[in-house]
């Protein structure tokens, strides 16, 4: 085999995102917004800012074609394509969704993940809902970490943002992942205007409290919907404000990874970590070394690419590793300079985050 997996920008690869589901038991309003309550967040937006166009949200839940289970990627096609990617450079692998939890014996990819030689961190992105009884599966198979997605603290927030009541489960995971030795256990909250940009200051207190890492993270134009507009995006430069206006904050030295998506500050008193994602206002691109596989197998090159590789026909059609190798270093070779969010000739992608993978 060849490598390193290096783009014609000079970018190399080490961060592979595997999504193995492209369903989600939440509805959250940034990905899959299909609530009543979405619905009327933004139409209220809409007549708020004089947009033209109102966004079109089913007012009631509606049934959502998933991909059928013949075009999932199995277990051991997922493996084969990781391994094949670890030997070409790849060190960091995120086990994502949909949400991850609902595919059937998850903590099975993990254990065989996690034996690949050169998987220096096998971590995992997910809603929580149903972490509890997984668990110690996972730390048992050889996950290293953990990332809850929380958007807010407040029970008739958080549903509203997710169209589910799920706060104390996902507060019950939490805390069953630092019991366990998950570490760092982080947690990411979408910062969306008017919604639950007001509870920035208590999800930090939150943090503090639960020595736990957050993130925020700018509001990106990946719904299902396509109601994303720029003036609901609170910019990170506008959280860092408010928070050095209520915190202490202490600038965490990124520079022995130059490809890191956040900036983070530890806080005053040595527990608890903050740290911005701003891909709207102030885009990473320069220095991304991601990779994402979707769950119906499919290569993209970026999060906000408007083509994809599929990987099926070479996994079930008789492909050698060699031949797998190879696309993935040409696929690699052509990735995007970066994303064009705010330019004239930006178009968002057709799938939504819970197809393409967190």
């Amino acid at each position: 085999m060849h490598g390193p997996l290096q783009d014609s920008h000079g970018r190399i690869m080490r961060d592979l995102r595997v999504s193995v589901t492209d369903r989600c038991n939440f509805r959250c309003l940034y990905c899959l917004p299909e609530t009543e309550e979405a619905a009327d967040f933004y139409r209220t937006r809409y007549d708020g800012l004089r947009h033209p166009i109102s966004p079109k949200i089913s007012a009631t839940p509606i049934h959502r074609e998933w991909k059928p289970k013949a075009e999932i990627l199995s277990f051991e096609e997922i493996t084969r394509v990781v391994r094949i990617a670890v030997a070409l450079g790849i060190e960091k692998v995120r086990v994502t969704g949909g949400e991850p939890l609902l595919r059937q014996g998850v903590e099975k990819l993990i254990g065989s993940l996690s034996k690949i030689p050169g998987v220096q961190d096998l971590a995992m992105t997910t809603n929580g809902a149903r972490f509890g009884p997984q668990a110690a599966a996972l730390k048992q198979a050889g996950l290293n970490r953990v990332s809850f997605s929380m958007d807010s603290l407040n029970r008739d927030n958080f549903r509203r943002m997710t169209g589910r009541d799920g706060l104390a489960g996902v507060l019950d995971g939490i805390r069953l992942a630092r019991e366990l030795g998950f570490h760092p256990v982080k947690v990411n909250a979408v910062i969306i205007r008017g919604m639950n940009d007001h509870e920035i200051p208590d999800l930090v207190r939150f943090a503090v409290a639960q020595d736990l890492s957050l993130r925020f993270i700018e509001f990106m134009p990946l719904d299902s919907s396509r109601a994303w507009q720029k003036g609901l995006v609170v910019s990170g430069r506008e959280i860092l404000e408010l928070l050095r206006g209520e915190f202490e904050l202490q600038p965490v030295d990124a520079s022995a990874n130059p490809s890191e998506t956040a900036r983070r500050w530890r806080l005053a008193g040595g527990r608890g970590e903050v740290g911005i994602i701003a891909p709207v206002s102030e885009p990473f691109c320069g220095h991304c070394n991601r990779l994402r596989l979707t769950a119906d197998g499919k290569l993209r090159t970026c999060l906000f690419s408007l083509d994809e590789q599929d990987l099926k026909p070479l996994l079930r059609g008789g492909a050698s590793d060699d031949d797998l190798a190879a696309l993935l270093q040409e696929r690699v070779r052509n990735k995007e300079a970066g994303h064009k969010i705010g330019q004239a000739d930006f178009v968002q992608p057709q799938r939504s985050m819970s197809c393409i993978g967190g």
